[in-house]
């Protein structure tokens, strides 16, 4: 009897305890871009969604660091983004808001600081994104 519940409850605490790892998975917080074209930075929040990951436009900042006002923000950057392992993470969509294009993205987490690659066909741009 005792053999047989183990079986039942080990599809469900894997079930419980994946959302809980991949919450705490060290890409999940709030990065700083680079200026982008605009000569804008911007705040994204990169969050749990499910078993994978997304990115939101949180905020975005001028040239003298004064906070301004897009119609990007709130909008998600990126979704569907999973962990391939040893800090590396692709898949997904990847959405450039510059250009209104949507890419896949590549992101290499290397402390405290994010490689992020997006491509369309063979014409890939990349930036390093910093922790809050």
């Amino acid at each position: 009897m005792i053999g047989r519940l183990k079986k039942q409850l080990l599809p469900i605490s894997f079930a419980v305890l994946l959302p809980v790892a991949v919450a705490a998975d060290p890409i999940v917080g709030v990065w700083k871009t680079e200026p982008d074209r605009k000569n804008l930075t911007s705040h994204i929040k990169i969050s749990a969604c499910g078993e994978k990951f997304c990115g939101q436009i949180l905020s975005a900042y001028d040239a003298s660091g004064k906070e301004v006002q897009t119609p990007n923000i709130g909008k998600k950057l990126f979704w569907d983004v999973a962990s391939e392992g040893c800090g590396k993470y692709g898949g997904g969509e990847f959405w450039v808001p510059l250009i209104n294009v949507d890419a896949v993205p590549q992101m290499t987490l290397q402390g405290d600081t994010l490689l992020v690659k997006g491509c369309e066909h063979e014409i890939c741009a990349h930036q390093i994104w910093s922790r809050l």
